[in-house]
């Protein structure tokens, strides 16, 4: 495993970025990397500044003869999605993350990597330590609790910033530039429960769902990837129906927007009926393989026999859940009317959850219309309604509205075609991005989003193609060199 990334080009961002693998950043714990990054300003001599909502600011004066050059900010986010491997013993609060050089990429050892938006981090610091590279007067923002709740940007004051122009670093596609983006909600759900004696002469199952590749709930929900919460709902459905299995627990997936990867339940089964579940279960794992053997090809659902449980779930919410998430959507809505091949409205089933007498399920709704937005969190929410679940929607976040005249967009695509003599694809990103917020506090900030190649983004298949790394570095390069004049 090759795990020297400094023999990588360009040779100081690789430098950054592996210093920030071993920096810790959970979001809503981004002290120690906003630690590191003050530490950097310090021993640097750059100015620097840290908002009440903890976002870091670290400027760079102009260098000799671009002084009279539009002050840019460029622009990602502290913190990571922290998502492993479930026989994985990673501790996100502590441990360094094991990035390693796999062929032509970058990616970790059973956990996500950070290159979103570590990539986006290391190339402002690089930028902010070089002296051989020509740019106007520059602020470099750090934002807190992007992936969790966009916090950063949604505390970040008017004033705060002096630029005019925002590089937005957190895009995830090679030659590709984004001028818009998706606004989105979250649904949260509490369907109660108590709990029930064990009934006699019946045997306890885990059944596992496993082996699914999850990814980005914005980015990837159109790729016909497998939603293991889903999955094994289906099958306990099933068992339910034709077996009369008791539920113990469900618990699948983790954060709201990531696919769910793998899911998990403890049933009982009537002793007598065991041979016949354990073919059924087996069935249903060929079944949804077949189905699923293009986009999910590790996919599996297997059963173990465990120990037996202290209680199981009375039957009417076991069913009432069971119900619900069957009917709950999931993917993609509606594809746009106005952009060839753009999801326009989505949904993710991301986490159910089993607590001490409720279970909890996590949703988010996406979208590029605000009333479509608006419609899509209403049919979660009338789902879980019928069954007279406790249903809370936050006050999500805006979109992002595409301006194709932008100046900066012009600017960036004229240097990507001098340096690599092609268009680059112009796009919104079904995604969100901080951009749209910004874009609330600083309404004339001319802005655009694009970054290197990332692949399995939120998940532990995560990587970074390390080629188009360089062309990102030299792209922006480019750009920053050809900012105008104010």
């Amino acid at each position: 495993m090759d795990t020297n990334l400094k023999k990588l080009k360009p040779e100081l961002v690789w430098k950054y970025f592996e210093e920030i693998t071993k920096v810790p950043r959970p979001s809503k714990n981004e002290e120690k990397i906003a630690a590191y990054l003050i530490d950097f300003a310090k021993t640097n001599k750059l100015h620097f500044n840290r908002d009440e909502t903890g976002n870091v600011l670290i400027s760079k004066p102009a260098t000799k003869g671009m002084e009279t050059v539009k002050m840019v900010c460029m622009q990602s986010h502290m913190d990571m999605v922290c998502e492993k491997n479930k026989d994985s013993n990673f501790d996100f609060s502590k441990d360094p993350i094991r990035a390693y050089i796999d062929g032509e990429w970058v990616t970790a050892d059973g956990t996500t990597l950070g290159a979103d938006d570590g990539i986006g981090m290391a190339t402002q610091l690089a930028i902010l330590t070089s002296k051989d590279i020509q740019h106007g007067p520059i602020e470099c923002l750090f934002t807190v609790d992007e992936e969790t709740g966009l916090t950063g940007a949604f505390g970040l004051e008017a004033g705060f910033l002096k630029s005019e122009i925002l590089l937005n670093l957190d895009s995830e596609d090679d030659g590709q530039i984004f001028i818009g983006c998706a606004g989105g909600m979250d649904t949260t759900v509490k369907i109660w429960f108590t709990k029930e004696l064990v009934p006699d002469y019946t045997i306890p199952y885990k059944i596992v769902v496993k082996g699914l590749k999850g990814g980005h709930s914005g980015d990837d929900i159109n790729k016909g990837l497998g939603n293991a919460n889903k999955i094994l709902n289906r099958l306990l459905y099933n068992a339910t129906m034709n077996f009369g299995i008791r539920l113990n627990n469900f618990n699948g997936g983790n954060l709201r927007n990531a696919i769910a990867r793998e899911a998990e339940a403890i049933v009982l089964v009537n002793q007598a009926l065991k041979d016949k579940f354990i073919r059924m279960v087996e069935g249903f794992n060929k079944i949804v393989k077949s189905e699923l053997k293009t986009t999910e090809p590790g996919l599996q659902v297997q059963t173990f026999e465990v120990e037996q449980p202290y209680f199981v779930i009375e039957q009417k919410s076991h069913e009432k859940l069971l119900n619900a998430v069957y009917a709950c959507p999931h993917g993609v809505i509606e594809m746009s009317r106005d952009i060839p091949n753009f999801v326009e409205t989505s949904t993710n089933l991301a986490s159910v959850k089993t607590h001490d007498d409720f279970f909890l399920l996590t949703t988010s709704q996406r979208s590029s219309v605000q009333s479509s937005l608006e419609d899509v969190v209403q049919t979660v929410s009338s789902v879980f309604r019928l069954i007279g679940a406790d249903i809370e929607n936050t006050d999500g976040y805006p979109g992002w509205a595409p301006n194709p005249k932008s100046k900066i967009l012009e600017i960036s695509r004229q240097s990507y075609i001098r340096l690599y003599d092609e268009e680059p694809k112009i796009l919104a990103v079904h995604a969100g991005l901080e951009c749209g917020l910004i874009g609330e506090k600083y309404p004339n900030m001319d802005m655009i989003s694009y970054g290197p190649e990332l692949k399995g983004v939120h998940s532990p298949d995560e990587r970074i193609n390390i080629k188009s790394v360089e062309k990102f570095w030299n792209w922006t390069l480019d750009t920053l060199l050809n900012i105008p004049k104010k």
